[in-house]
């Protein structure tokens, strides 16, 4: 077992690491972004007229707002990378790592636009009113590629079970240990409340995912933002440093050294794709579920993401590792998440700690919740719908599992099956790319002939 835990991890490394992966899809990223002509710019603030309700129709196909639809996404991506990942990046990269996760954001976004349009798009609505789509779908009806659609659907069921259920289970207990340390004696009961609690949403499908989403992560992301904003206004003399650290170690050989700019972009990009998902393919499959027969909509909502995700929350962790000092500490015992909330503990007290532990356990209950669903779509589409139901009591079951029994196989299992998500999705990106421009270009004329004339 011991020999399968250290091949499984070096294989993830060696994926999430490998230059080429991450090229691969931050160069897409690129690509998507001069192609969809800056959609980052162009789109951002019809993407908030959305997000408001402004344009919703009832009428239209699908189950869940597009609010509802982010939320229920970023439940999925609003994870441990914010608090751990970002941690993790700044340990072995440097400060500017943080400079570099902006940039994967900044590229994600047309990613993200990109993917989430085709879903839409290549959906099925079947005749009992059920929606089913994500890359899969794309996949097998915009390329008529069934094995290819397979292969992504076999690499997002395993991957919900692993990055999406157990590791996050063993999230909830760890965060919960920083305020109640004898929540890690009791884990099999911690985990037998989880368990009930997420079986108790899980259960009612889609629409009810995404009504307790849309609850928690609005106030998960505004409780651990304004602790860390309350870190900075103490630190508020020490920020623009701490920009100029970042631009430092994250473009300047000649004052850290080449090495350290090289360990800067690889952990930087890796740990910024990591936490939005950009290009993996996981998002779509919960934008699919979206109330609108306009494609590029929930392409623009879906944009917004590795903005929340990465542009805000993981520059709020980051921020505070640097303006705090905690950065600069070598200690075995402050790593991940543990750096992070010592970090937000030497600025405003325990207060400060008990935030990253209650963000670390919201964080990892929405995650849990979200992929279950991208695990069943998956099911789903690989054995029809009768495998749901027993998918999700499978799904319960193992939340407890993984709340109580080290994991360090099940996170490097999950990681590689995560990471070979992107192979097929990015496939499809590059193939379909021209049909989401064309998609693009006639919603915004259409938008622009509408504005046209209701002022005239």
């Amino acid at each position: 077992m011991q020999t399968l835990t250290d091949w499984s991890g070096q294989l993830a490394g060696l994926l999430w690491g490998n230059a080429l992966t991450l090229s691969l899809l931050l160069g897409m990223g690129l690509y998507l972004t001069i192609r969809m002509g800056l959609i980052q710019f162009r789109g951002f603030r019809h993407s908030l007229a959305l997000l408001s309700g402004a344009y919703d129709q009832p009428h239209h196909e699908g189950h869940i707002t597009h609010f509802q639809a982010l939320s229920t996404a970023l439940s999925a991506t609003v994870g441990t990378g914010n608090i751990a990942g970002v941690a993790t990046a700044i340990s072995l990269g440097g400060p500017g790592a943080l400079l570099w996760m902006w940039v994967t954001a900044f590229f994600g976004m047309a990613t993200k636009f990109t993917e989430c349009t085709l879903a839409l798009r290549f959906r099925e609505v079947r005749e009992d009113g059920t929606i089913a789509g994500g890359p899969m779908y794309t996949l097998l009806h915009g390329l008529k590629m069934k094995r290819t659609a397979m292969l992504f659907a076999s690499f997002a069921l395993i991957a919900s079970f692993g990055i999406g259920n157990m590791v996050q289970a063993n999230s909830v207990v760890d965060g919960l240990g920083y305020l109640f340390p004898e929540v890690r004696e009791y884990a099999w009961l911690a985990g037998l409340v989880l368990a009930s609690l997420v079986g108790a949403v899980i259960l009612g499908g889609v629409k009810r995912i995404a009504r307790v989403a849309s609850m928690i992560v609005p106030f998960m992301a505004l409780l651990y933002v304004g602790a860390a904003i309350l870190v900075l206004i103490n630190h508020l003399p020490e920020i623009p440093a701490a920009f100029a650290t970042i631009f430092n170690h994250a473009l300047n050989p000649w004052a850290v050294g080449g090495a350290a700019v090289g360990e800067a972009i690889r952990w930087g990009v890796a740990r910024g794709l990591f936490s939005n998902e950009a290009g993996l393919g996981s998002s779509p499959i919960a934008h699919s579920a979206a109330r609108t027969n306009e494609p590029v909509r929930e392409g623009l909502v879906a944009m917004m993401e590795p903005f929340i995700d990465t542009l805000v929350i993981c520059t709020m962790t980051g921020l505070v590792i640097v303006v705090t000092g905690a950065w600069t500490l070598q200690r075995d015992d402050l790593v991940g998440a543990a750096l992070t909330a010592h970090a937000f503990q030497s600025s405003i007290g325990v207060s400060g700690a008990s935030v990253v532990g209650i963000g670390l356990s919201l964080f990892a209950f929405s995650t849990i919740i979200a992929w279950s669903y991208y695990g069943d779509r998956s099911a789903s589409f690989l054995f029809g719908e009768r495998a749901v139901l027993p998918y999700r009591l499978l799904y319960t079951v193992l939340v407890m599992v993984g709340a109580a029994v080290p994991l360090q196989l099940v996170w490097n299992l999950a990681d590689i099956t995560n990471i070979l998500m992107a192979a097929p999705n990015l496939l499809s990106l590059a193939l379909l790319a021209g049909l989401a421009q064309k998609l693009k270009t006639g919603y915004f004329s259409r938008s622009l002939n509408m504005e046209q004339n209701e002022a005239s």
